[in-house]
């Protein structure tokens, strides 16, 4: 598996973006209704970012042997690993769809649910950013050292 690379995750961001926009404006024009926001997706992206450093602690302890851990199994370490590049992804998807969110709505700002639905968007892109920060850390944790023998034979 390779890295997780930043440029990847703007990319998805960007695109779930436009396509957070997209919605957002169809819905507004076309079901004489609007896009409803729930409080509960800041809340769910604040958890999930919580357990991603948790997680991430508890192995980098693991991993490194301290007293009072048991050693971590190799393969729970690729699956920490694996679960790390999704929720990175996933973070960044969400984050980048509830920026679409906020830019289609920002034009009717003076309107108070609106105004609600808004802040609720921006805070879950701030969770949704915790959380691929989160991800981050638990993949670079579980990285292996690269070996000498690595460099002598590629």
């Amino acid at each position: 598996m390779r890295p997780t690379r930043l440029r990847w995750l703007a990319a998805l961001a960007a695109v779930a973006a436009a396509v957070g926009w997209g919605v957002v404006t169809v819905v507004d024009a076309y079901a004489d209704a609007s896009l409803p926001v729930p409080w509960t997706a800041p809340v769910v992206m604040l958890v999930l970012a919580v357990a991603l450093a948790l997680w991430a602690r508890g192995t980098r302890a693991r991993l490194a042997r301290r007293p009072g851990t048991t050693p971590m199994d190799p393969l729970v370490a690729a699956r920490s690993a694996a679960l790390a590049m999704a929720a990175s992804r996933t973070g960044a998807l969400v984050a980048g769809f509830y920026v679409g969110v906020a830019v289609a709505l920002l034009p009717s700002w003076g309107v108070a649910y609106v105004r609600e639905r808004v802040v609720i968007a921006l805070l879950t892109v701030l969770g949704a950013v915790l959380v691929v920060v989160a991800a981050l850390w638990l993949e670079h944790v579980c990285r292996v050292p690269p070996d000498a023998s690595d460099d002598e034979n590629p």
